[in-house]
């Protein structure tokens, strides 16, 4: 980090994860091609969890390189007279690992509870009719960081 006097704590960096409203997940291609995409997320037991159609260009990167980062950024406020930016932000470097069985309900079920808290019992449902047409995967954190500007 080039700014060691906006670094923010491990643990403020885990609670911007906590609170999040989504993530940008960067994976690489097979031919070197950078790909970042916007996804729903959560945090649980200093994991990131986040779901998947069974395929598609997030997926096949993963498959050949499990390397993975993954940002968040918080709150912002534009700074026009001083021609910058109030922000927070965290980012994640890890390796993307897909799950299965228990721990795959536990986590789509923990994105239920985050993102959709009054349909719990039809998330429930959902997750008991979806639950074969989707992946899931958790990302093992193998450095995190975080900044902000106050």
């Amino acid at each position: 980090m080039r700014r060691n006097d906006r670094a923010i704590s491990e643990s403020d960096a885990k609670e911007l994860l906590q609170n999040g409203a989504f993530g940008i997940l960067s994976t690489v291609s097979s031919d070197g091609q950078p790909y970042g995409v916007p996804i729903s997320y959560c945090f649980l037991k200093n994991q990131i969890y986040f779901h998947s159609a069974i395929e598609g260009h997030k997926i096949e990167n993963i498959k050949k390189n499990d390397k993975v980062s993954f940002c968040v950024v918080g709150k912002t406020e534009v700074l026009p007279d001083k021609f910058s930016t109030k922000y927070e932000s965290v980012i994640v470097f890890g390796r993307a690992v897909e799950i299965e069985g228990d721990e795959k309900r536990e986590a789509l079920l923990e994105l239920i509870n985050k993102y959709s808290q009054g349909f719990i019992e039809e998330g429930v449902k959902y997750i008991d009719k979806a639950g074969n047409k989707t992946k899931a995967y958790k990302i093992l954190i193998e450095s995190i960081t975080g900044k902000a500007r106050k």
